[in-house]
């Protein structure tokens, strides 16, 4: 396993707080970061332009004074970089994350080496999200830090394959920083995903359904009364697989059990999607794991549950082993 330096020490959990289209914000990263877990948030949640170099000025500045006055280490935060042609902001935000020395840069889509070669030139990391073996070993080509595998379950954006099979798969070839992605949203599931060979656990729905969520209320009410029966596979929204809230499918005017599909050629992060019900505005996104979710605390208690949670699965499952 590998957990880049940059990262060992600084974390309470082996835990990263994936980013939201828009329900991340400053306000939730900082809380995550406070938490003991690197908390993210995308690049194109700060709109417009100028508002990212103020987005990363407030959660240095914060984070900084926290540790002046706790004496406690703040995790590191981390930007997500949507690679895609339609994104016309991608040079000028990697720019800010150049300027920034953003610890973390999380890429998305595809892997463009001149990222890595700007995060690189001054010691960030480079996480990039796959869903199969094709795209892991294209990013891997490219020099990424770390392969985050979105597996079935995931919300948003997710594959179809089972984490068994793709990390084991990865593996074999990548020996960099492996993050898992897919219904992931308690401690016992964190003691999962490493027991099955990632370093480190991509979370997101379970934050959504936070204090500091910049999230719709009925969003985070519609997770809590939810479970996995109420999750759709659809790739109609943005013209690539997510999993979504039937309900919210439902309050738009469709069929959730009947979707016809997108188009991924129609994909634009310039607007928000192929369907006049926008993803991620009207149409929500969810994870598998929601069933588990009950309530929508701040982060900083969830955080502590999972700890506790993780603490007590490594001492059931050593009390187990045989």
């Amino acid at each position: 396993m590998a957990i880049p330096a940059q990262l060992k020490d600084k974390l309470r959990l082996p835990v990263i707080g994936s980013p939201l289209f828009l329900a991340s914000g400053p306000e939730l990263v900082i809380a995550q970061c406070k938490a003991g877990i690197v908390g993210s948030f995308p690049a194109l949640n700060a709109r417009p332009e100028p508002v990212l170099d103020e987005w990363i000025c407030r959660i240095k500045a914060e984070l900084q004074a926290f540790e002046d006055e706790t004496g406690k280490t703040a995790a590191p935060f981390a930007v997500n970089q949507i690679c895609h042609a339609s994104n016309n902001r991608l040079e000028h935000d990697v720019e800010m994350c150049v300027k920034h020395k953003v610890p973390l840069v999380i890429t998305s889509l595809r892997p463009p080496e001149f990222v890595v070669e700007a995060i690189h030139s001054y010691g960030g990391l480079v996480f990039h999200d796959v869903i199969n073996i094709k795209h892991a070993r294209k990013a891997a080509s490219e020099g990424v830090d770390g392969l985050i595998l979105v597996c079935a379950g995931a919300g948003g954006h997710s594959g179809a394959l089972s984490p068994f099979a793709l990390v084991q798969e990865v593996r074999e070839f990548f020996d960099g920083t492996i993050l898992l992605a897919g219904s992931l949203g308690s401690g016992r599931s964190i003691l999962g995903a490493q027991a099955i060979g990632a370093d480190l656990a991509y979370i997101g729905t379970r934050f959504v359904a936070s204090e500091e969520a910049n999230a719709d209320p009925r969003y985070k009410e519609m997770i809590v009364a939810s479970a996995a029966d109420d999750v759709v596979y659809s790739s109609l929204f943005t013209g690539i697989h997510g999993n979504y809230l039937k309900p919210s499918v439902a309050a738009a005017g469709l069929d959730p059990d009947d979707l016809p599909d997108g188009k991924k050629a129609n994909m634009n992060f310039g607007s928000s999607g192929n369907t006049k019900a926008k993803a991620w505005k009207d149409i929500w996104g969810s994870g598998q794991g929601i069933g588990a979710m009950k309530d929508a605390p701040p982060v900083a208690e969830i955080v502590d549950r999972m700890e506790a949670e993780y603490r007590a699965a490594r001492d059931e499952l050593n009390r187990q082993v045989f």
